[in-house]
């Protein structure tokens, strides 16, 4: 019963465009490239180096497609998991301007059943699919999940805690028009029952990174109480969003909403910065602060020449070796200078 229920709450969940707005096919150097079904041209930017398309196997025997785009300058990746009635075709657009506005790597991808992507849409399917996305990033682009910021927005926010709740180094999460839950969205219960799907509410306390949620205060979809609930329950809520008059699929078009963004990326940069400062104190056995770089020991030989080289074992041999050549030099200038050295 509980399964036939989850089935058809899954109707509910996943409206894929139909017919998908692109193709993807293989060009003639080999490379795949997204053909838009409207114009059939080729996307822009798919010849130039800064998009890949790509074909990816998952667990549950799908092959869903995602596009990944290149920003040269980037220290993080953006991995994004849409909403129920879009495709990749429709969110090219806004993937390009993220990528240029946040200074970001980004990677989209279509659900089993959507867009190019095999197979039918359901939850358990959109748990593999963004685990497929996650291990091309680990694989193919050399990216950890310490440079990982997830993005799921509206249905997107189900596989986004997914994953988000099982990587505990993830940089940071964004929710933006989340559920509770799928039944929630329907109607108010108060307990999770078992034929249930996408238990946002379960999962949210077991996500170890940042979390900014983003909600419209008149969404009609979502009530925004669902953005409040999961931002109250967050181990480490960030500064929430809530846009004035925002509905659910509108929010991109508010001035807020990219400038609380691009805040939100920094904060995280400069949060990898101090992680990636701290492996390398761990590295070279420094203490912390700044300190530790010029922190000495000295000794005097019986030529009166001062020897210093820092605490750190592992610097002590070029340090010392490059500061004995400069004593050196010192001292032969005392003694033209017919300075004595002592």
């Amino acid at each position: 019963m509980g399964c036939c229920i989850s089935q058809l709450a899954a109707k509910f969940a996943f409206f894929p465009p139909s017919p998908a707005t692109y193709q993807v096919k293989k060009h003639e150097n080999g490379k795949l490239i997204a053909i838009s079904t409207t114009s059939s041209l080729p996307l822009p930017y798919s010849d130039d180096g800064s998009l890949d398309v790509l074909l990816l196997d998952t667990k549950k025997g799908n092959k869903i497609v995602a596009f990944y785009l290149r920003n040269p300058y980037a220290r993080l990746t953006v991995l994004y998991s849409h909403g129920n009635a879009a495709d990749l075709g429709q969110l090219y657009d806004l993937f390009v301007q993220l990528k240029a506005n946040l200074g970001v790597n980004l990677i989209g991808y279509d659900y089993s059943g959507y867009g190019a992507s095999s197979g039918k849409p359901s939850e358990h399917n959109t748990y593999a699919d963004i685990e497929a996305v996650y291990e091309c990033l680990e694989t193919q682009y050399g990216v950890s999940q310490e440079d990982i910021i997830l993005y799921g927005q509206s249905v997107g926010s189900g596989p986004t805690l997914h994953l988000a709740a099982r990587l505990p180094r993830l940089r940071g999460v964004v929710l933006h028009s989340a559920i509770l839950s799928g039944l929630r969205v329907l109607c108010h219960v108060k307990f999770t029952l078992c034929f249930d799907i996408y238990r946002n509410i379960n999962k949210i306390r077991k996500v170890k990174s940042p979390v900014l949620v983003i909600h419209g205060t008149e969404d009609d979809v979502v009530s925004w109480l669902h953005g409040d609930g999961l931002w109250k329950m967050a181990r480490d809520p960030y500064e929430p969003l809530w846009i004035k008059g925002g509905g659910h699929c509108n929010l991109e078009l508010y001035p807020d909403y990219i400038r609380h963004l691009c805040k939100f990326v920094q904060d995280m940069e400069n949060m990898t910065t101090e992680i990636h400062l701290k492996k390398i104190r761990q590295t070279l056995r420094l203490p912390e602060g700044s300190h530790a770089v010029t922190a000495k020991s000295t000794i005097k030989c019986c030529c009166g020449i001062k020897l210093w080289w820092p605490k750190c074992l592992q610097c002590s041999t070029l340090v010392a070796a490059s500061n004995v050549s400069l004593d050196l030099n010192q001292k032969a200038e005392d003694v033209n200078h017919g300075v004595q050295v002592v």
